[in-house]
């Protein structure tokens, strides 16, 4: 029998340690022959990734040893400050960037006692997105060089595995150069040809880019090379050669991010003279469809090729993400109803193992295996029974926002086991708006969003215009209107839930992350809808993060709102710092010290500007934290101090170490009702 109690004061057994200590952050996952290989962030070592493996046996462990100076290996590179891929298996071969020291590792889980072997030199250079090419004896890796000072260098390098660039660069050699980024090397089965993708300035990856391919020479230096596709306005991601030496790659020219196939690369032995103009490209499966993610990090892999006639691939429909093959021949597509949603990683294996990452509406995020009729769970991200705890299924829903358009996004009703809302009572929301800003939310069950449902909370996770999985069109709405539309689809959104009864007008706050953190304050600036509002490491100032931040965005923010340059005044008008007085709810700011993205003084300054305006704010600064918090500890306090503050806010019944647990400067009783 259930217990009544207010909605936003229900026990839980969700615990910010249920988050921090008992679930880990899957990625990256590969396949090598039988093995399985993922990353693991875990939050309880201070947020380390570690790689480990699941072999044929079905035996799991971390793979790697101690580095020479006796470290654990972080697997992370801090290219393009987000990262992305950092490591590359091949045979039992591992190539690894580890963090502590920026240098690239070899490791032979065939002969162990070895150990690691560096690869590249110490110094302010860093490594990712590696792709092994064992007969030559050489990764191809992004190279981001920053020791000449400015703006750092991108290029694509080939680094010798024997480890003779360990102490003397001069060995490592320079395949493309001359662009502002170069990412995603990916060798041909035949080790004959390498293709790889370019971009400049002022685009983003999904804005603008260009895939190119070459002959690889014997000593991996690039002889004859063609642009395939790209460009002109449109951009590719994510080249992968089948195993008849085609590529495949996606594209978005035709306004959804589709997959193409391109023929005619000469074979090993017959004659390679004028190769590139007998290259044919067309279409796989024209849908309206997304076939991949914004890469804000390096190496995404949505497909893969399952066999010499298949690819098994993933797609978004409005945000939802389907698995299934694609047939090389025709393009035929074949849904797998597995009951699972991939996650942006899908792998397989020549021997046709389809393993991915995935989450479903009852399972945390989890290593699947899929096939013979079934679904093998090879690795979940927390132990964890859903429904002693009383599960909040997603609704997608849609609502009418600005100049006519619709707005998207999924809704989570409160939930749980044991507990119920007072009869006529409404609960209070939280609105969440995803950072990026060019990313998207996803259905799943998810304990960050279980954490508030199953305490009596409302849960809205918008997906504004600019959200990716709904087309470029709608992603493309954004551009030259941050902070405008995307604070109308968030409102109307807030709006939309009151109309149709289902949360309390009164009690609706808005919280969102770095972008999403610039969209939270533009919310409490342009409009009068929410009563509370938390913005963790969220952008205050436009201007100065256009003038320090780093090189990979560093021309995103004068897309975003319009800008011709660093001094245009769009910037200061669009800035959450130069509105203060306009600021009208309770706000909280959460940021880390270290943040390189988005500095501290951006929220120091703004918690300033507010607490002198007598306006109730608060402010956690987390040290040693960068851009997205890591350490268990960090992101316990983070957890419980916003709990805290909605509880002061809205004047929740709940006990006094909760209430206290986070300091309100400005805070008038009489202003909670």
């Amino acid at each position: 029998m259930s217990t009544t109690a207010p909605f936003g004061t229900w026990p839980s057994p969700i615990s910010p340690g249920t988050i921090t200590t008992r679930t880990v952050t899957l990625s990256q996952v590969r396949v090598d022959g039988p093995d399985t290989y993922w990353v693991e962030q875990r939050a309880s070592q201070a947020g380390r990734q570690v790689l480990l493996r699941r072999d044929g046996d079905g035996q799991v462990g971390e793979v790697l040893p101690l580095t020479p100076s006796d470290e654990l290996v972080d697997v992370r590179t801090g290219v393009h400050e987000y990262g992305g891929r950092a490591y590359a298996v091949d045979s039992g071969i591992i190539v690894v960037s580890h963090a502590g020291d920026g240098r690239l590792y070899r490791y032979d889980v065939n002969h162990r006692l070895r150990g690691l072997v560096p690869l590249t030199i110490y110094g302010d250079v860093r490594h990712g997105d590696l792709e092994i090419d064992t007969a030559r004896g050489l990764v191809y890796a992004v190279r981001e060089d920053h020791r000449g000072g400015g703006e750092s260098v991108n290029t694509l390098v080939a680094v010798p595995l024997d480890g003779s660039a360990a102490r003397d660069d001069s060995p490592v050699r320079t395949l493309v150069s001359g662009t502002d980024f170069v990412t995603s090397p990916t060798l041909s089965p035949d080790g004959e040809h390498l293709a790889w993708i370019t971009w400049n300035h002022p685009s983003m990856p999904w804005d603008e880019a260009v895939l190119h391919v070459g002959d690889l020479q014997p000593d991996g230096t690039i002889g004859s090379q063609t642009v395939l596709d790209g460009g002109e306005g449109h951009s590719v991601s994510e080249p992968r050669w089948t195993e008849e030496c085609d590529l495949v790659h996606v594209a978005n020219g035709s306004g959804f991010w589709n997959l193409y196939r391109t023929e005619g690369f000469p074979r090993r032995g017959t004659n390679r003279e004028g190769w590139t103009r007998q290259l044919r490209t067309r279409p796989l499966h024209p849908a309206e469809a997304t076939f991949t993610f914004p890469a804000w990090q390096l190496g995404p892999h949505h497909f893969d090729v399952l066999d010499g006639e298949h690819l098994i691939a993933s797609w978004a429909r409005d945000a939802v993400w389907h698995l299934g093959t694609i047939r090389l021949a025709n393009g035929e597509l074949e849904e797998w109803n597995v009951g699972w949603q991939p996650l942006g990683n899908v792998a397989s294996s020549s021997s046709g193992r389809v393993v991915m990452l995935a989450s479903n509406e009852h399972c945390l995020p989890a290593i699947v295996e899929v096939g013979h009729g079934g679904v093998q769970v090879l690795r979940d991200s927390g132990e964890l029974d859903p429904e002693s705890i009383g599960i909040s299924f997603p609704e997608a829903v849609s609502w009418p926002s600005s100049d006519g358009a619709t707005a998207h996004g999924f809704f989570y009703p409160p939930a749980s086991a044991g507990y119920t809302g007072p009869d006529g009572d409404l609960p209070p929301l939280i609105v969440n708006v995803h950072g990026g800003p060019t990313a998207a939310s996803r259905p799943g069950y998810d304990l960050r969003v279980q954490y508030w449902t199953s305490r009596g909370f409302a849960y809205l996770d918008v997906n504004y215009r600019g959200s990716t999985g709904y087309g470029s069109s709608y992603r493309k709405a954004l551009n030259g209107a941050w902070g405008l539309v995307d604070v109308d689809d968030v409102v109307s959104g807030a709006r939309y839930l009151a109309e149709q009864g289902l949360v309390d007008p009164s009690r609706m706050a808005v919280r969102g992350s770095s972008a999403g953190g610039f969209t939270v304050l533009s919310s409490l600036i342009r409009s009068d809808v929410f009563s509370a509002a938390t913005s963790s490491f969220g952008v205050t100032d436009l201007a100065q993060m256009a003038r320090t931040t780093h090189k990979f965005e560093s021309r995103y923010i004068h897309t975003l709102v319009g800008a011709t340059d660093t001094e245009d005044p769009v910037l200061a008008e669009r800035s959450p710092i130069s509105h203060v007085s306009d600021i009208h709810a309770p706000l909280l700011l959460l940021q880390g010290s270290e943040d390189p993205i988005v500095p501290a003084d951006q929220a120091t300054t703004l918690y300033r500007a507010v607490a002198d305006q007598g306006l109730p704010v608060a402010l956690e600064v987390f040290q040693g934290e960068g851009h997205g918090f890591r350490s268990a500890s960090n992101i316990h306090r983070a957890l419980e101090a916003e709990l805290s503050f909605y509880t002061q806010v809205w004047h929740l019944p709940v006990t006094e170490e909760l209430r206290t647990a986070v300091r309100v400067d400005n805070l008038d009783p009489a202003r909670q009702d």
